[in-house]
């Protein structure tokens, strides 16, 4: 039984909901996202409440029930708040910039890395060694801020590479004489 499914999808003041079916379109002040739902569950509006529901007792309407209503609710808070990821550049020389439409990042090759920004995500360098990653989808936001990161994952016995601000990297020795 899905815990997290019995809880309604809450929408804030500012953010317009219309269902039409088994499709969803949610906008707000950050942009407008559509969803499909599967057909093994029942989507319900009371007011400014979303409620999914299983539309039977199989096993799939069970799974798909929390799955539906966790991806109804990040594009809620999509719309509304946005979504951002947050990476570090450790090591010396490492640097990032944002050039235009593309973040150069030098970490340690003979040549800079050039990462085209796609639609609906915004980046930021702060600093040199700070890049913020920023958008509506949950899902782009994350794969983006893992493919920046796949340039240079940090290693263990430096720490040097790219790496999320909250990741805690596990540091090893180095050889013993």
């Amino acid at each position: 039984m899905s815990r997290i499914g019995k809880h309604p999808v809450t929408i804030p003041s500012g953010v317009d909901v219309q269902l039409s079916g088994s499709d969803v379109t949610v906008k707000g002040s950050k942009g407008v996202m559509n969803m499909t739902f599967v057909d093994d569950v029942i989507v319900d509006r009371e007011d400014d409440k979303i409620w999914v529901k299983p539309r039977n007792d199989s096993a799939r309407g069970r799974q798909m029930w929390g799955m539906q209503r966790t991806l109804l609710s990040n594009l809620v808070e999509g719309v509304s708040n946005g979504f951002t990821k947050t990476l570090e550049v450790v090591g010396v020389g490492y640097r990032a910039a944002v050039q235009g439409k593309t973040l150069k990042l030098n970490l340690g090759f003979s040549h800079d890395v050039d990462f085209p920004i796609p639609d609906g995500i915004e980046i930021k360098c702060p600093s040199p060694t700070v890049i913020e990653i920023s958008g509506a989808d949950k899902q782009q936001v994350g794969q983006v801020a893992a493919v920046i990161r796949s340039y240079r994952k940090p290693e263990p016995y430096k720490g040097k590479g790219v790496k999320y601000a909250d990741e805690y990297i596990f540091r090893k020795e180095g050889k013993k004489k």
